[in-house]
């Protein structure tokens, strides 16, 4: 058994560490209130931009002619260039958050082999660049975003690399890994088809889409849908963005708060193992000081 100094020594230890646990715990449930706020804020603007989309496809002709429509068929399956956007996160002591989302992209690559990555998050991005330098993987060095503090500034930039990218037939197909909030307190990791476009963005059934050839297009729905892409894009990056900073900050509180717990039941725990030593070492010196006395006795 440690003695007293030892055990005074852990239980200083661990009042330090639920002092930061705690702090970082409220910390993270201030930044995801925040999070949500912003969220809130600007849902209702996507949704109309979702909503004049699909209502743009159900008047417009079916063959849209829009090079953000184009599945670039004649590309053979092996031959195609994929990119993966993967929000990650800028700190660890966050449960799971960044393993479920590393583990989601690798399997997801294993499946192709022209894949390149677009990493957000310090996380992620020093994990793949390491495999990038032994030649594993393909990930762009100059992208260098955070997920910390999600704004449309930064959702507007990341959109234009991308299409960039697709327009210049850097990329066929591109995807979004990120962690979606199912319910206040569950997460999970999820992968979104960014491009190309096709009616599954904009609507949840097939049917939501009904042919109305009677409405007329000015100049043309070709240029009205390369004007709204652009922006919805954005609202795709951006939406993933704070779903996945939520998710983190929830990811973190969770982790924070069983770390409390366990330090509550180490502290309980030690104090017990205290008591049992300071009572051994008081008897001890009753013992010591009777069995003087009766030495001094005889």
């Amino acid at each position: 058994m440690a003695n007293m100094h030892e055990i005074r020594d852990r239980i200083k230890s661990i009042n330090d560490i639920m002092k930061i646990t705690n702090a970082m715990y409220l910390i993270s449930s201030s930044k995801l209130k925040k999070a949500k706020k912003d969220l809130a804020a600007t849902e209702p603007y996507f949704d109309k931009l979702v909503y004049a989309m699909r209502s743009i496809l159900s008047r417009a002709p079916e063959d849209i002619d829009m090079h953000y429509f184009d599945r670039r068929e004649h590309i053979p399956e092996k031959e195609r260039k994929v990119g993966y956007l993967v929000i990650t996160a800028d700190k660890g002591m966050c449960g799971s958050y960044n393993h479920n989302i590393i583990k989601l992209t690798e399997q997801k690559i294993g499946t192709g082999q022209h894949n390149s990555l677009y990493v957000m998050g310090q996380i992620g991005r020093m994990y793949f660049q390491r495999k990038a330098r032994a030649g594993e993987l393909d990930v762009d060095p100059e992208f260098m975003y955070t997920p910390q503090n999600p704004t449309m500034y930064r959702a507007r930039h990341i959109a234009e690399q991308i299409l960039k990218e697709f327009d210049d037939g850097k990329l066929d197909d591109v995807y979004i890994i990120y962690t979606k909030m199912v319910t206040s307190i569950t997460f999970e990791p999820k992968i979104l088809q960014l491009l190309p476009l096709d009616a599954a963005h904009f609507v949840t059934q097939e049917d939501e889409i009904t042919r109305h050839h009677e409405a007329s297009f000015l100049p043309s729905p070709r240029v009205v849908m390369e004007h709204l892409t652009p922006n919805f894009m954005k609202g795709l990056i951006y939406g993933a963005m704070v779903e996945s900073f939520c998710s983190e900050q929830q990811a973190r509180m969770s982790a924070m708060d069983s770390a409390t717990t366990s330090a509550k039941d180490m502290l309980q725990t030690l104090s017990l193992q205290y008591n049992r030593a300071r009572q051994a070492a008081i008897t001890q010196e009753i013992t010591e000081v009777v069995s003087g006395s009766n030495a001094a006795g005889l």
